[in-house]
Order: structure tokens, then C-alpha cells, then sequence
């Protein structure tokens, strides 16, 4: 069962920063792009962040400056680098691929920002 799974979430001051880290196998990162989605409480989930198995990334406009997706292909693992972290960007973050079909999506790992 193909699975993907977050970490690096937690509690942090707004202006703070956390990584997040996306692991899962080898064959879903050698054929697809890869993104970071999130969900707020009672919104609906967005797209923040993605990279392409050459490396092009794009982003939303809400984080751009302040996000940087990036993959590390011998670990099969995506990052995304949140720097100048607001309240705004509390929610639950998931990664999965950028193309539809969506894989299952994972627990997500909760990133939750003070003021």
C-alpha cells in the first residue's frame, strides 16, 4: 500500500520557522511531482508548494518569499522550508503528487503558529 507520510509540524511563534519532510517510496517520486497541501480549520485544502521530479517549483501566493519546497531524491523525501511563519499559516499539512489522481492522503502533520 503506497503510503505517504509528514512530519515536522508543531508549535511555533509567529516569525518562527519549521521544515516539513514528506517521505514515501521510491516510484511515486521518480514519476511525479510532487506538492504540500494544507487545511485549515473549516476551510476547504489548498495547494501551498510544489516541485516537478526536474526540480521546477511553483507556489502559492500566500507563501511565496517565505516557503521553499525542495526533494531530496536519494531519501525519497520532499521538504518544505516555512520561514516567516504567521498566524494564518496554521492548519494541517499533507503532501501528495500534483497531477490528479490523488494518492490516499496521509495523517498530515499539524503546523501551529502563535501570535
Amino acid at each position: 500500500q503506497v503510503q505517504l507520510v509528514e512530519s515536522g509540524g508543531g508549535l511555533v511563534q509567529a516569525g518562527g520557522s519549521l521544515r516539513l519532510s514528506c517521505a514515501a517510496s521510491g516510484s511515486i517520486f521518480r514519476n511525479n511531482g510532487i506538492g504540500w497541501y494544507r487545511q485549515a480549520p473549516g476551510k476547504q485544502r489548498e495547494f501551498v508548494a510544489g516541485i516537478t521530479w526536474g526540480g521546477t517549483t511553483n507556489y502559492a501566493g500566500s507563501v511565496r518569499g517565505r516557503f521553499t519546497v525542495s526533494r531530496d531524491s536519494a531519501k525519497n523525501t520532499v521538504y518544505l522550508q516555512m520561514n516567516s511563519l504567521k498566524p494564518e499559516d496554521t492548519a494541517v499539512y499533507y503532501c501528495n503528487v500534483r497531477t490528479l489522481p490523488f494518492l490516499s492522503w496521509g495523517q498530515g502533520t499539524q503546523v501551529t503558529v502563535s501570535s
